[in-house]
């Protein structure tokens, strides 16, 4: 049979250097590590003259300028007239065709030229070393986003995006992505949902590749879980069975969108898309929505008003015991690295050097009285039902099946199909 090797950064070397010594005919690599290897002269891959085909996947992406330094090293190499002239160069993307409106300061430069999806192909073709004339395969829809995605909205100030992320996860569970354009928001958030006893998996570029796809995994097995993540997951993850993609902040490109959102509704699924949007993510969105060419408005996500004031007082309450638990951590690492630090130099260490105020015993004592005082009340306010208990529903889906949603006891329906509904009501209206 045709065997295959998978070569990434952040495994060990010496066990993908074995897997390519059974001379795979298929080898899968990121650009690092297959520079990498190439670099060491692996035996493999020291006769690239003669590669048949090459495969580059998220092409937009793998070429844009600043990314990906070893692709181009690599791309070099293979594009020297002495390399295989009968080669087939494949490029994918779902974002390949996508063109953004080029600004006037741009314009107004000398030798520019306003982009447009044939001159966009072409720059691609010219950096990737095909030529003559390709033969190009558009898939996309007009708006780029999968037929089967239902797309939604939350108009909020950025102080309530905490209030209405709970809200959603306790009332719609299912496999859940929660999108941010930071790590330290993702850290956040990871905090903050674990004091609510929502056992949130983050993911992030600051983790080992060993805990990224350890909880990659954890991810893909449970029913209900939700996944927090930085932009590293908006491309190249087949997921089965997400639910829900919800865009904590605004993605600041229109392409980031299109991938964040194609982790739900895969291979003709079902799926449901939620933007949360404040203040600062207007002008984002508004620059998304043009490029996307969306010829309706996104419909708003409806919320249950009358859940909202117990949300607030829950996520009100955890992010006080967040910033408290933060701040000691924070504290304590920092002086107990100070302290190791003057040990080592024989030096005396000045008070004022040290994180925080310096407090008694019995401050201390009072401090951490009030934090399980707090403690103890939110688990008290966790321990009662947020919602009313209520029959569960078949809903209509865009699809116009009729499904009976995985939710748990006290719960109607799904976010699918309570957008549904909202829908009709307002189609109803209008007629």
């Amino acid at each position: 049979g045709i065997k295959t090797a998978i070569l990434v950064g952040g495994m060990a070397a010496q066990k993908q250097e074995r897997v390519l010594n059974r001379k795979p005919e298929i080898v899968i690599a990121t650009p690092g590590r297959l520079w990498e290897l190439v670099k060491e002269r692996h035996p493999h891959l020291s006769n690239l003259r003669q590669l048949r085909c090459l495969v580059i996947d998220e092409a937009d992406r793998m070429v844009e300028k600043g990314h990906f330094l070893e692709l181009s090293q690599l791309l070099e190499i293979l594009n020297d007239s002495q390399y295989n002239p009968q080669r087939q160069t494949f490029v994918f993307s779902a974002t390949l065709t996508l063109v953004h409106q080029t600004p006037t300061r741009v314009l107004q430069k000398k030798n520019a030229k306003k982009m447009d999806k044939k001159t966009k192909l072409e720059l691609l073709m010219e950096k990737v070393g095909i030529k003559g004339k390709p033969k190009v395969i558009d898939l996309t829809r007009k708006e780029a986003t999968a037929e089967t995605l239902t797309e939604t909205r939350i108009h909020c100030n950025t102080n309530e995006k905490d209030y209405y992320l709970y809200y959603f996860l306790l009332q719609y569970p299912g496999r859940t992505m929660v999108f941010a354009n930071s790590i330290d928001c993702v850290k956040r958030l990871s905090s903050l949902l674990t004091v609510l006893n929502c056992d949130p998996l983050p993911l992030h570029a600051n983790m080992h590749q060993k805990q990224r796809l350890k909880n990659l995994e954890r991810f893909a097995e449970r029913e209900s879980c939700v996944l927090l993540t930085t932009d590293v997951a908006a491309r190249g993850l087949d997921i089965p069975n997400v639910q829900h993609v919800i865009h904590y902040q605004v993605p600041r490109t229109s392409e980031l969108y299109v991938h964040r959102s194609g982790r739900t509704a895969r291979a003709a699924n079902e799926g449901l898309s939620l933007l949360l949007i404040g203040p600062d993510d207007l002008i984002n969105f508004r620059k998304i929505y043009k490029t996307l060419e969306k010829s309706e408005e996104l419909p708003f996500f409806p919320v249950e008003n009358k859940c909202m004031t117990s949300v607030k007082e829950r996520v009100n309450l955890a992010q006080q015991i967040e910033k408290a638990e933060f701040f000691n951590s924070r504290a304590k690492h920092h002086n107990s690295w100070l302290q190791q630090a003057a040990e080592a130099l024989e030096i005396d260490l000045d008070d004022d050097m040290l994180m925080g105020k310096k407090t008694s015993e019995q401050e201390e004592s009072q401090k951490q009285k009030m934090l399980k005082g707090m403690k103890k009340q939110l688990k008290h306010l966790l321990s009662q039902p947020l919602f009313k208990v209520l029959m569960k529903t078949k809903y209509p889906t865009q699809s116009g099946k009729l499904l009976l949603p995985q939710t748990s006891v006290g719960v109607s329906e799904s976010a699918l199909g309570t957008v549904s509904k909202q829908q009709a009501k307002k189609r109803k209206s209008i007629k």
